[in-house]
């Protein structure tokens, strides 16, 4: 008996068997910030033998508050790297699987097919609907967390022939109903508290201690440390999907032009001329920024703007993505004869192509 896990195998609960089938488990964390970062550490340490890690970010200071794993001298390094480094150091015999992409309709079912449970650490509504659609294809469990504000949100589904998450959420919000983790914020605690609740449902669904979260959905309050649970019943409609739709995108949600950041990075080294809003908020742009763009947060974007000319391609770019994306929908409104674009992955990717 490894030594490593005596405190977990003289639990007459739990014991050497359990501990086994950790050993032999396989679960992919998708995401690696505030909510994965407690999950992949637990996991690690509690010997479950295969962690698939996806994640293509880089670590930012704002991102210290949260997710303890990084340290100042990890910034602009890719999370994955730094993550594999750390897990590593903690648990050698764990076999690490790194993926530097994000999870699309095109990579999703192969992926997640190799794995014993899908842990969403996710902070938005298309991945989380994707995983999902391939985890009932599947037949996969997902363990699900999500955050607002000073509240967090578990959950267990496709388990044991359990509801869905559309069982919960039939349909995905409209864009403009999305609440949005840079502008609202997260109190720094929270994503430890919701992500090592993940973790120990994962557990728990490898070894079969316990109840699982399944066809529950837990709410915990961080401010009054009240916790309650909902109950929900399984949809059996949503047990049929066969097949993942063709696109993962909010229901409101038109294809909108978009470029990446390593050919946007080549439009600047070219030296053509453009002209690119960074539309995050104003403390944001302060802290970082690239050279050449005009801060205009998305809440000041208005019809008479003269930073706006109709004589050059304009590029929109936030975080992440997701804000320069609404702000274009609103100005193809406003601007109907002007070209705009919104940049793929926003500041998070460009800082790792800019040289």
């Amino acid at each position: 008996m490894n030594p490593r896990y005596i405190r977990q195998t003289s639990l007459k609960s739990f014991g050497a068997e359990r501990q086994a089938k950790l050993g032999a488990a396989s679960v992919l964390i998708v995401g690696l910030g505030g909510l994965g970062i407690p999950v992949a550490q637990y996991l690690n340490a509690m010997g479950v033998g295969t962690l698939g890690l996806m994640d293509q970010d880089i670590v930012a200071l704002h991102n210290l508050q949260r997710q303890v794993l990084y340290a100042e001298k990890d910034l602009g390094r890719l999370k994955l790297d730094v993550t594999q480094e750390k897990l590593s150091a903690q648990n050698s015999q764990t076999r690490l699987r790194l993926y530097d992409s994000f999870l699309t309709k095109e990579n999703a079912l192969e992926i997640i097919e190799d794995y014993d449970v899908v842990v969403d650490a996710t902070d938005n509504f298309p991945t989380r609907y994707l995983i999902n659609d391939a985890c009932v294809i599947l037949d996969k469990p997902f363990v699900y967390g999500a955050l607002h504000g000073f509240e967090g949100h578990v959950s267990v589904f496709n388990y044991n022939d359990g509801p869905t998450y559309r069982c919960l959420y039939p349909e995905m919000p409209g864009f403009e109903e999305i609440p949005d983790c840079n502008e609202n914020g997260v109190l720094g605690v929270i994503p430890g508290i919701i992500g090592t609740l993940q973790a120990l449902e994962t557990v728990k669904v490898l070894t079969g201690v316990g109840e699982v979260l399944s066809g529950e959905l837990l709410v915990y309050d961080g401010l009054s440390q009240y916790s309650n649970k909902v109950r929900f019943k399984t949809n059996p409609k949503n047990k049929k999907i066969k097949k993942l739709q063709e696109r993962y995108e909010s229901s409101d949600c038109d294809v909108v032009p978009s470029i990446n950041a390593e050919d946007f990075q080549v439009l600047r080294d070219s030296g053509k001329v453009h002209t690119l809003i960074d539309v995050r908020t104003p403390e944001e742009f302060q802290s970082h920024h690239l050279e050449e763009a005009i801060s205009i947060p998305l809440s000041h974007l208005s019809l008479a703007n003269p930073q706006i000319k109709a004589d050059r391609k304009i590029y929109l770019i936030c975080q992440s993505g997701k804000r320069s994306e609404l702000a274009l929908k609103q100005l193809q409104i406003d601007y109907p004869d002007l070209t705009f674009y919104h940049i793929l992955g926003g500041m998070n990717k460009m800082l790792t192509v800019c040289p």
